[in-house]
């Protein structure tokens, strides 16, 4: 079984049957197909409001993409120190956003807490001349250390925001799997809280190569679209981002691999600390991490089982990651499996 991430999953077979089905005969390109024209009402559906959607092929695509609309060269994005545009997507934020700076604070679990970052916003802002200016809060739903951020948690971030007169922008590379496990609608994470972007997840929960930029705010449609292009990531065959998404959205299979996925989280912990393991907080959504001794490590390596370890959470510290393919059987019975119980 690999827990190495949750990129390593096939695609579900709902979406390959879709583009299966759309590959025979042909369609205008770069966008203007007839299955692109549909994705916005689709989302606006889910959402329950009017958004505009731009698909790419990538999730830093749609993070950066995403975000150069909402800050200027000279400003800055306050993000968590441990956020995936801070630690893995390069220099990507400065160049799609034209020099654009990052400015990073802790929190715990990655999260960013509306009282702190109240307070470093205000420590940030109107520094004069010579300093970056944040424009921009970045949060991730959910977190880089598999937290999720409640609906109150994000309405405080909303708030504050609004109160320092700035935009707020979600990388929700793993958005489903954060709806799953509050229970509750989309909508109330999102443009009700005040985030007026969204990178909404598919690649990782089942599709082959797409995420969508969500626009809460129509008016950046033709910037985003621009940006888009000017990146390289404008595709001719557009179609097959189209089809994904809109495969993804219909009868909710998005939410029912994410639940999937969680509940394979779930059980993973339980199974892990039968024999052994400390899980380093209950599983929130699909990622767990968890502290093992050097012998469990090995024994589980040595079954098969592929994991990363996390020197970022401490010694000993390993991150598992679960997919909507999880075999659920299989986790539930390891213990039994390395006859360790």
């Amino acid at each position: 079984m690999n827990f190495s991430s949750d990129n390593v999953s096939p695609l579900c077979p709902e979406i390959l049957a879709a583009i299966t089905q759309e590959s025979e005969g042909s369609a205008l390109p770069y966008g203007q197909d007839e299955l692109s024209g549909k994705l916005d009402a689709a989302f606006s559906a889910v959402f329950e409001t009017d958004c505009v959607v731009v698909p790419v092929a990538t999730g830093t695509a749609a993070n950066l993409i995403g975000l150069s609309n909402l800050v200027s060269p000279y400003g800055g994005v306050v993000c968590h120190h441990e956020a995936h545009i801070n630690q893995t997507e390069s220099t990507g934020v400065a160049f799609f956003g034209g020099g654009a700076k990052l400015l990073t604070m802790d929190g715990p679990s990655a999260k960013i807490e509306a009282e702190r970052l109240d307070a470093f916003l205000t420590t940030q802002s109107n520094r004069g001349i010579h300093a970056v200016d944040p424009e921009c809060v970045a949060i991730t739903q959910a977190t880089e250390f598999g937290a999720v951020y409640t609906v109150d948690d994000i309405n405080a971030i909303g708030q504050v925001c609004k109160s320092h007169d700035m935009r707020l922008f979600m990388d929700g590379a793993r958005f489903a799997n954060a709806v799953a496990s509050l229970g509750c609608h989309p909508a109330d994470i999102t443009w009700k809280a005040g985030v007026d972007v969204l990178s909404f997840g598919a690649t990782k929960n089942g599709a082959l190569a797409v995420d969508a930029i969500v626009l809460f705010d129509p008016s950046l449609r033709k910037k985003t679209e621009k940006a888009r292009k000017r990146g390289g990531h404008l595709f001719s065959k557009h179609r097959y981002l189209a089809v994904q998404l809109l495969a993804y959205l219909e009868n909710d299979l998005w939410l029912k691999n994410a639940r999937h996925a969680n509940m394979a989280a779930k059980l993973l912990a339980q199974s892990l600390t039968r024999l052994g393991a400390t899980t380093v907080h209950q599983p929130q959504g699909n990622e767990l991490f968890v502290r093992l001794d050097d012998n469990l490590a090995a024994l589980l390596r040595a079954t098969g089982i592929i994991f990363r370890p996390w020197p970022a959470i401490g010694p000993g510290a390993y991150r598992f990651v679960t997919a909507w393919n999880s075999p659920l059987e299989a986790i539930t019975s390891l213990p039994q499996h390395l006859n360790l119980t």
